[in-house]
């Protein structure tokens, strides 16, 4: 638990003890007997601080620590369920704990009315011979609020009292029961299904033959983490009571030791020594094991983000200058080795196009000059061997759009008839006397046709 989760606990449960002082409320006290190595679950419901629950969602709020301290013992854990509406305090006595009794406080606040309320839960720990044997085992089906019920527990129990394991009628109990997810199994796809829960059992009991064949049966699973597709000998058995099995977690264990040396006991990793020191300490009378205390400041442990930082800067920075001089590397000297002829006749010529196109924009300008539409060109044709001379209009003359040029068209073309001269006009043919002197078109007004 970090320092934040701490802190909040803490101001948490100084809030509702105060609260709960202010108000008044007497403080209710229960017994629960509970035995060493063997798990133990209490529900906590409304009814318990005789309160009515009225359908509101979450309408109470439930908080449980070893009274005088914010946190509870490391062995006893709570949940609360959204699906029963209840907590859940469970968990497994250590053999350390034994002939002691803890005492946890539980305090209720109902949200609707903001009254609350506090329990003490006085946890009587007995002495009991630990199971010798022990069975892991993980249920896919079921999460572990539905394993808390008895009903079902008894089912479970059932099925290695009546058919696998009849040696271990006498004694065979719930050792040790968690949600897997906490356990470090993965969260089903859907969430429709359910999360699965590890459960173990113990007995004092030897393995049974049958026992002992399941076991050579599943062994070669034991490679593979996690299996939903394989069956086995007893699985219509299991499947029969409502409990499918992950074949690949099943395990037979003979030991003598403490719980926590178990597989999945969160505090598998405990060290020996410590635990025989706690072992002699608290089997003084009148002592609370697993008190939480306070560290020290100087053995809060320091983290320098100073590494981190020049590392997170260092390797995209590498990554970045090594790009760099690859795109550089590609850019510069790659660029001899390619050679397009179309590209370099362009760039060698591209300063000339635009010379002759500057200079032929220029003569355009200043050589031409804008012509009357009325202007007509006449020449003179004989109109028949006698000496009768005519102006004949050039208006009229067919207009020949081959040898036109548009006096905005200054780009050159090739085989065009007017590089020399922008208007190349018809010669007029020479003059021709013939005829009479006396014609009636030499004595004409002066206005002449034009």
């Amino acid at each position: 638990m970090d320092k934040m989760s701490k802190m909040t606990v803490v101001l948490f449960a100084a809030l509702l003890t105060t609260a709960s002082l202010a108000l008044g409320k007497e403080t209710t006290y229960k017994t629960d007997d509970v035995s060493v190595s063997e798990l133990f679950s209490l529900r906590i419901e409304p009814r318990m601080f005789n309160w009515t629950y009225e359908g509101l969602s979450e309408q109470f709020l439930y908080r449980s620590s070893l009274e005088g301290y914010p946190d509870l013992p490391s062995w006893i854990r709570y949940m609360y369920s959204p699906e029963y509406h209840s907590g859940f305090l469970y968990g497994t006595p250590p053999l350390r704990t034994a002939d002691t009794r803890v005492p946890i406080e539980i305090i209720a606040l109902n949200r609707l009315t903001y009254e609350t309320k506090r329990l003490i839960l006085m946890l009587a720990i007995h002495r009991k011979q630990p199971a010798k044997h022990v069975i892991q085992m993980k249920i896919d089906n079921l999460n572990w609020v539905h394993m808390m019920d008895p009903g079902r527990i008894e089912n479970l129990k059932n099925i290695f009292r009546n058919d696998l394991w009849p040696e271990s009628r006498p004694d065979l109990h719930v050792i040790f029961m968690d949600s897997a997810v906490k356990l470090g199994a993965r969260l089903p796809l859907r969430p429709q299904q359910r999360e699965g829960v590890v459960v173990h059992l113990g007995s004092s009991a030897e393995f049974s033959k049958r026992m002992l064949e399941l076991q050579e049966e599943v062994k070669p699973l034991y490679k593979i983490s996690s299996c939903t597709y394989k069956r086995t000998s007893v699985q219509t058995t299991f499947e029969n009571s409502g409990f499918k099995l992950d074949w690949c977690a099943f395990r037979m264990v003979a030991t003598e030791d403490d719980i926590k040396a178990l597989p999945h006991h969160p505090n598998e990793s405990h060290k020996h020594g410590a635990s025989r020191k706690e072992h002699q300490h608290f089997q003084k009378p009148h002592s609370f094991p697993d008190k939480w205390d306070a560290p020290l400041k100087s053995e809060v442990p320091e983290r320098n983000y100073s590494d981190e930082i020049a590392i997170s800067f260092a390797i995209p920075g590498m990554i970045f200058a090594l790009l760099l001089c690859g795109l550089t590397i590609i850019l510069c000297f790659q660029h001899e080795k390619l050679h397009d002829d179309d590209s370099e006749y362009y760039f060698n010529y591209v300063f000339y196009i635009c010379t002759d196109f500057l200079r032929m924009q220029k003569s355009s300008r200043t050589e031409y000059s804008p012509a009357a539409p009325n202007v007509q060109m006449v020449h003179y044709s004989p109109d028949d061997i006698k000496s009768t001379i005519k102006l004949k209009s050039l208006r009229d003359v067919p207009f020949d759009d081959t040898h036109s040029i548009s006096p905005t068209d200054s780009f050159y073309r090739e085989g065009s008839p007017h590089i020399g001269n922008m208007y190349m006009r018809p010669k007029p043919p020479p003059y021709k006397l013939a005829g009479n002197a006396n014609s009636p078109t030499l004595k004409r007004n002066e206005n002449v046709e034009m």
